[in-house]
């Protein structure tokens, strides 16, 4: 099995408390606080380790993950609202709508770091000892 299947991650890395560090928005190295500098922007390296974080590779997979989970909450909740309840539009539009909104910009910071702690464990994208 290489090196990036194995559960575990790879060169002692914990697969499981880098997705939890980066999660919390902790340098999946370390578990200091220095993911992010700003909302989204990552630091070039965790101020506290100095692991290097610039070469992370997010891309556009935590929008789809983040639309991935919303929408398995939101639509869910809509029609069991609807089923049940059968209120106005505006109702709904008042529920669900803030709701969407507040849990899209709460989660994409989080998942964006799991996903960077994802790539940190299994030493990919520049993160292990061998080139890409």
């Amino acid at each position: 099995m290489t090196k990036r299947m194995q559960f575990g991650g790879g060169a002692g890395r914990s697969l499981l408390a880098a997705l939890r560090r980066g999660f919390g928005r902790h340098c999946p190295a370390c578990g200091d606080r220095g993911l992010y500098h700003r909302y989204l922007k990552v630091n070039t390296r965790c101020p506290a380790c100095g692991e290097e974080l610039h070469h992370h590779r997010a891309d556009d997979a935590p929008p789809y993950f983040i639309m991935f989970i919303v929408g398995h909450l939101v639509v869910p909740g809509a029609l069991l609202l609807e089923r049940f309840a059968a209120p106005p539009t505006w109702q709904h539009l008042a529920i669900w709508l803030p709701l969407t909104i507040l849990l899209t910009l709460w989660l994409l910071p989080r998942v964006k770091g799991a996903l960077i702690g994802l790539q940190w464990a299994l030493q990919m994208h520049g993160f292990g000892d061998e080139p890409d």
